[in-house]
């Protein structure tokens, strides 16, 4: 009888043993680039990051490891409900192992829900919000770019000390305006700034012309934008044509991107001041992957810091899977193992990811040039200053975030 139960036990150790070896053997991955294909934010993700994340599987060489990695891509149409809907999809039917980009928001936090629920993963890098690794944070995301926080801590901080000390909001009405508006008023008011002023407008807003009017009329020395892509370039032509900047006032891109200012052109966005975490032009690193992408996107354009982060997110997403000898499908295990290893990448350099997701690295305080300054296409940028990574985001010890212990 002792005998029998020895004999079951060792059949059931060794079924469950070879069960891990299954799983660590398993080296299938696909990959789910959920973005804005079609509407105001598709210059800053759109195509852009499903090519980068195809460019992040070709430079892995796992392919040639024996791996076999698919890349797909969705339009969540900057609509939450949507975003859910194809999140689900993905993760029950498609067997989607990681969501990258996911854009907007408001989009992000709802399919952050769905990825904690499904035990999935997402490296968002087109999402704002700093919700993502405060509030909501979780064991399945990690926040790989920029959030509001480090945003409002960089370009609204540096305002103020310039004497930019009075402030009025033009604000997206939905939850990255109110996030980005919420920590940046935080930044002024800490510096002994005041806001006077703030109106919220409708996502994909075509006439700015009344909310102009209102901030004119304030007399704050800083408009601070709070949008982004098409509603921030809206903002900034119109701004222009009622002659707001020639009248003394300032406007601030607390959210900016090298499409953004491309669209606009140097004339309109000269002298803006805004902070990034990525430019082509950095060093010889971005220069390299910059050439290679614009030279496969049909209009030619330089990566974003969006997509430059979809291709630096998975080559560290890579790097974990091999290092765990195959892909467990267990997507909280696989972002530990993330957290554990230090972050190495010729966009973003050497960083970490924190208990809470958040991924640390330099933030970079731009001034958008002159026309006369530009020495060739994309030339556009000219660095300010430098935020030190474990300055630029918010500390730890401020964090409400339940995987931080105190």
């Amino acid at each position: 009888m002792q005998n029998r139960i020895s004999a079951v036990l060792v059949a059931v150790t060794l079924s469950w043993a070879a069960t891990g070896l299954a799983f660590a053997q398993d080296k299938t991955i696909k990959i789910g680039v959920l973005t804005d294909n079609s509407g105001l934010y598709s210059d800053l993700g759109g195509v852009g990051s499903t090519l980068a994340a195809q460019m992040a599987v070709e430079d892995s060489g796992l392919a040639g490891k024996g791996w076999k990695i698919e890349v797909i891509s969705a339009d969540h149409q900057n609509k939450p409900d949507i975003a859910t809907n194809i999140a689900r999809q993905w993760i029950d039917v498609d067997k989607v192992d990681i969501f990258m980009d996911v854009l907007n928001s408001g989009v992000a936090l709802a399919v952050n829900n769905v990825v904690r629920e499904k035990n999935s993963i997402m490296i968002n890098t087109g999402a704002a919000t700093s919700d993502l690794t405060n509030a909501q944070c979780s064991p399945n995301t990690i926040h790989w770019v920029y959030d509001t926080y480090m945003l409002a801590n960089s370009t609204g901080q540096a305002l103020v000390k310039a004497g930019g000390d009075t402030w009025f909001f033009l604000t997206a009405d939905y939850a990255f305006g109110a996030a980005l508006e919420r920590d940046t008023t935080a930044v002024v008011v800490k510096a002994g700034g005041k806001v006077i002023g703030g109106v919220k407008h409708p996502l994909n807003t075509a006439d700015f012309s009344s909310f102009l009017l209102q901030a004119q009329a304030s007399k704050a020395k800083i408009i601070g934008m709070a949008n982004a892509g098409g509603d921030t370039t809206n903002t900034i032509k119109q701004a222009s044509e009622f002659g707001i900047v020639a009248g003394g006032q300032k406007l601030a891109g607390l959210l900016l991107f090298i499409t953004d200012v491309h669209s606009l052109g140097l004339k309109v966005a000269q002298g803006l001041n805004f902070t990034e975490t990525f430019y082509w032009d950095m060093n010889d690193g971005t220069r390299a992957f910059s050439k290679r992408f614009s030279e496969r996107m049909k209009n030619k354009a330089e990566p974003s810091m969006v997509q430059a982060g979809v291709y630096s997110g998975l080559v560290h997403y890579f790097k974990a899977l091999e290092a765990m000898g195959g892909n467990p499908h267990d997507g909280a295990k696989v972002v530990a193992k993330m957290k554990e290893m230090p972050t190495d990448d010729p966009l973003f350099g050497k960083g970490t990811i924190r208990a809470d997701g958040r991924k640390i690295h330099p933030a970079y305080l731009f001034e958008v040039k002159k026309p006369e300054e530009s020495k060739g296409p994309w030339d556009y940028y000219k660095l300010v200053g430098t935020t030190p990574g474990d300055q630029a985001f918010r500390p730890l010890s401020e964090s409400v975030c339940p995987l931080v212990k105190k």
